[in-house]
């Protein structure tokens, strides 16, 4: 069984390889992008040296950082698991000899590899030729950072999953799943670091899970975060992780049980 799960992740590779082209045109929208918000911040900061702990050339490097390792854990999985609930195509996977939210997950990986293949690694290549970039040179910092990252795309995923399971009780969750990725973009720190939302919001913030998918990660690979508190970060990363498997448990735990087809 293991190595059918292996296979889906191979599969939806292989899927994704026919649309190649799509992606390395988004490797240059993503360079616009990074370069947007590189000029921006130039003039935000001025003269001055750093902005709430971040300093000019940090705040750079978790710009690139930020939006290449999205390239890896984004995917649609909730677009997926809506619209099969919605044509009724979720019957078929129910009845077959596998986890259908386990295998939506190796389909997410097998995407999430693809996208750091031939996205991320090559459009980190071209924007550290373009903009003043630092990578850090520890390859303490690289594994930590590859096994956070690895974190984010398991927690997004569970967020994605968890917001197209909600199909099976409103039928169509188009407005939730536009909602879902406006607040993942905003709140886990791609269009703003945390550090620069208004007190009380950032406290907020400590509390849900989306800072564990990008504003963590990026700030252990910018060193922004004290070598004392990576493993306390990394911990956070995984408690999050387990406490969303408990109301995807309940959310498909009650889908199951009012299941049904349109139109089929």
């Amino acid at each position: 069984m293991t190595s059918a799960y292996i296979d889906f992740i191979r599969i939806r590779f292989l899927m994704m390889l026919a649309y190649r082209v799509n992606y390395y045109s988004g490797i240059i929208i993503y360079a616009i992008n990074i370069g947007a918000y590189y000029f921006l911040w130039q003039a935000i900061y001025g003269d001055k040296e750093t902005l709430q702990g971040f300093t000019v050339a940090q705040m750079t490097t978790y710009i690139a950082v930020s939006w290449m390792a999205r390239a890896f854990y984004f995917n649609n999985l909730d677009r997926e698991i809506a619209n099969e609930i919605r044509d009724g195509s979720v019957s078929v996977q129910l009845i077959r000899p596998y986890s259908y939210l386990f295998v939506k997950m190796m389909q997410g990986f097998g995407e999430g590899l693809f996208r750091m293949l031939l996205f991320m690694v090559p459009g980190m290549i071209i924007v550290c030729l373009l903009f003043p970039v630092k990578l850090p040179t520890d390859a303490t910092t690289w594994l930590i950072y590859l096994v956070m990252l690895f974190f984010s795309f398991l927690i997004n995923s569970q967020i994605n999953i968890l917001t197209g399971l909600f199909a099976f009780f409103v039928e169509n969750n188009e407005g939730m799943m536009r909602m879902k990725r406006v607040m993942v973009d905003l709140f886990s720190g791609v269009v703003v670091p945390i550090a620069f939302f208004p007190g009380w919001l950032s406290g907020i913030m400590q509390w849900l899970p989306f800072q564990a998918i990008t504003y963590l990660p990026s700030s252990v690979f910018t060193g922004r975060t004290p070598s004392n508190e990576i493993a306390g970060v990394l911990g956070l990363q995984v408690i999050w992780f387990a406490g969303l498997l408990i109301p995807i448990w309940l959310v498909w735990r009650a889908a199951r049980r009012r299941l049904f087809v349109q139109g089929g």
